[in-house]
């Protein structure tokens, strides 16, 4: 498919980056619910010991290893978010609504590895910016490091790759 579509501008991507924004806003605000629990409950059973009276939140920014999981939880959930849709399809759920695939430079779905790649290399979005003044190849920081490509799809072709999924 390399070839058929042109690769994605700057503003595309850009309110791809919104409608995902939300998605992944979504996805660590359960994830902060859910570790909150967890640490309640390693509280309450008493494997995880708590000056009385502190507040969670406090407790789990004074100790390293807390917060250091806690970190490495929203960065995981957000890694496995992206390379999940990459990896199965090509395109997130904003990627789907702007008509955008990621995908190598011969037209393949990407790797895990590739995705991960693209993650880390898109520096929370900053890596887009390159699209601005690459004015002849349209690709980002991490469509170089990872190489992949963002391409423009049809709609007849976006619709294709949905009904795929079924």
């Amino acid at each position: 498919m390399s070839g058929e579509f042109p690769r994605a501008g700057f503003w595309r991507r850009f309110a791809s980056l919104i409608y995902d924004s939300l998605v992944v806003i979504s996805l660590s605000m359960l994830t902060a619910i859910l570790y909150f629990a967890a640490i309640q409950i390693l509280i309450s059973t008493g494997l995880i010991e708590q000056t009385e009276g502190q507040d969670p939140a406090a407790f789990i920014e004074n100790s390293p290893l807390l917060d250091g999981i806690r970190s490495a939880l929203f960065v995981g959930v957000n890694v496995i978010f992206f390379s999940y849709f990459w990896t199965k399809s090509g395109q997130t759920i904003g990627m789907r609504a702007w008509r955008l695939r990621v995908q190598t430079n011969d037209g393949n779905l990407i790797s895990w590895s590739q995705s991960v790649i693209r993650c880390m290399g898109a520096l929370l979005g900053l890596g887009n910016l390159v699209v601005l003044v690459d004015f002849k190849n349209k690709k980002a920081l991490q469509d170089y490091l990872s190489k992949t490509e963002v391409v423009a799809l049809s709609k007849e072709e976006n619709k294709r790759i949905y009904r795929e999924l079924d």
